[in-house]
């Protein structure tokens, strides 16, 4: 494993994946405040294609509206998870392939990595939220694994994995469009039912994706499924992500106090 650390709080990982065959990357982020707390929520930001893990941070400023957000006391201290998808050509959809398990490098190692460079993370308070493709992503593993997603946030996401081939070069399409049972996201959300932790879905009104994104909407609330919904102003841009990430945080923050027992209790 190496590490290093920004001037800024940023701590870079490397770590050998056994789950994805080879070395893979993560940034991570703990506000001021965290070293005292006993046990410190992650949060696993996903990117979108083109991107690794670098993106939230660099491009998005996550870490800064945590920051902030912490600092005004608006939301409790958590730990930022930022990592790769597994690198797999302009993006993995967050999918398990051929010797690679690219959703146990997400939903378990990322999280044991995390305690590399934070201890007191807990490993039983993990949330995850993502962009596009991280969109996609964050909301199907929620699907996938409701016992390990404390709540999950997809941002103007994809709705079908056939849509990340789209980003792809023609001749790197076939190898992006994978068989996996469920390829509809609604049909995923919907088969996990009533175990499904807390979900907001966002989209900007001006992104290409939103006609998707009010159908999945619309299919989850004749599914009955609960799920917190917004649109505003925006495209499919960090410009809405940076701001929109905010929410999130909000969003996770009250999950994760809404878990705890109370002092009753």
């Amino acid at each position: 494993m190496a590490l290093s650390e920004s001037p800024d709080g940023l701590r870079d990982l490397t770590v050998l994946s056994p789950a994805l065959g080879r070395r893979a990357d993560l940034t991570v982020y703990a506000p001021a405040g965290a070293a005292d707390v006993e046990s410190l929520p992650v949060v696993i930001l996903l990117h979108g294609v083109y991107g690794s893990h670098w993106a939230w941070a660099r491009n998005g400023f996550a870490h800064v509206a945590l920051a902030s957000l912490v600092e005004t006391a608006q939301v409790a201290p958590m730990v930022l998870a930022m990592p790769s998808d597994g690198m797999f050509g302009i993006g993995s959809g967050y999918l398990d392939r051929a010797g690679e398990d690219a959703e146990r490098w997400i939903v378990q190692e990322v999280p044991e990595a995390v305690r590399l460079a934070y201890p007191n993370a807990a490993l039983n308070d993990v949330s995850i939220a993502g962009l596009s493709m991280g969109g996609w992503g964050a909301l199907r593993l929620a699907a996938l694994y409701p016992g390990r997603v404390r709540a999950a946030v997809g941002m103007s996401p994809l709705t079908r994995v056939a849509q990340v081939a789209d980003y792809a070069p023609k001749e790197m399409r076939s190898s992006h469009s994978p068989q996996v049972e469920m390829p509809e996201l609604l049909d995923a959300l919907v088969a996990a039912g009533g175990r499904l932790p807390p979900l907001r879905i966002t989209c900007g009104t001006e992104d290409e994706l939103i006609s998707d994104v009010r159908r999945l909407h619309d299919g989850l609330n004749a599914a009955g499924i609960h799920h917190q919904y917004a649109e505003g102003p925006g495209g499919h841009s960090w410009d809405y992500w940076s701001e929109d990430v905010r929410m999130a945080f909000s969003f996770l923050d009250n999950a994760h106090a809404r878990a705890l027992p109370s002092s009753s209790e």
